[in-house]
C-alpha cells in the first residue's frame, strides 16, 4: 500500500518517486488538476472572463484566457519567456492583472499527509527567481500564491490568507473535498 506521507510533488510529476508509476502518470496528475481546474473557474467567473460552462464541474481550462476589455490574463500551464534560463518557469496559473498592476504565480499541489508546511515554503522558494524576472520585464508587483492541500484535506493555517489573495470566491470547503475525494478515487483504484 502507498504511503501518503512519501507523495512527493505531483505537479505534472516532475522527479515523482512513486511506487506505482502508472497510478502517478494518471490518478495524481488528475487529483492534481481537478483542483486546478476548480481555482481556475473561480478566478475566471471573478475576473470576467467568458467561460463555456456553467458548473466548474464540466470547467476545462484553456491555456490563455483574457478578461472582457483585456485587463486580466489569465495562463494555465505556461512557460514564462525570460531573457535569462529559468528552471522553474511554469506554475499552474498566472493572473497577470493589467489595471491593477500585479502578477500572481499559483502553484498547487496536492501532498502527503505531513508535508503541507513543507511544501507551501519549497513553493515560494522555488518560484523566487521567476517572481524577480516577471517583475523586472512586465513591471507589475509579483508575489507566489502556494495552495496546498494535504492528501486527507489537511492545510496550513495560512491557506485561507493564500486563498483570499486569489481573484475569486474559493471555499477552503470545496478545494479539501476536492482533493479527498481524488485520494479517495486513488485508493479506489488500488483497492479494488
Amino acid at each position: 500500500m502507498r504511503n501518503l506521507d512519501d507523495d512527493d510533488d505531483n505537479n505534472n510529476n516532475k522527479n515523482n518517486k512513486s511506487p506505482c508509476p502508472i497510478l502517478a502518470k494518471e490518478q495524481y496528475t488528475q487529483k492534481h488538476d481537478t483542483v486546478c481546474a476548480q481555482l481556475h473557474f473561480n478566478i475566471c467567473k471573478e475576473t470576467a472572463v467568458q467561460l463555456d460552462k456553467k458548473h466548474r464541474y464540466e470547467h476545462v481550462p484553456k491555456s490563455i484566457e483574457t478578461s472582457q476589455g483585456g485587463k486580466v490574463t489569465i495562463l494555465r500551464n505556461q512557460q514564462v519567456q525570460a531573457d535569462r534560463t529559468i528552471p522553474d518557469n511554469k506554475p499552474d496559473i498566472i493572473i497577470r492583472d493589467n489595471e491593477k498592476r500585479i502578477c500572481m504565480l499559483i502553484d498547487v499541489t496536492i501532498s502527503g499527509v505531513r508535508n503541507v508546511i513543507k511544501k507551501e515554503t519549497e513553493k515560494i522558494l522555488k518560484y523566487k527567481d521567476l517572481t524577480t524576472e516577471i517583475q523586472r520585464m512586465w513591471n507589475v508587483k509579483t508575489k507566489v500564491i502556494p495552495v496546498i492541500i494535504g492528501a486527507t484535506g489537511n492545510v496550513s493555517k495560512l491557506f485561507r490568507k493564500y486563498v483570499n489573495n486569489m481573484p475569486g470566491k474559493h471555499e477552503v470547503k470545496k478545494l479539501q473535498k476536492t482533493a479527498i475525494l481524488g485520494t479517495a478515487h486513488i485508493f479506489r483504484k488500488v483497492l479494488l
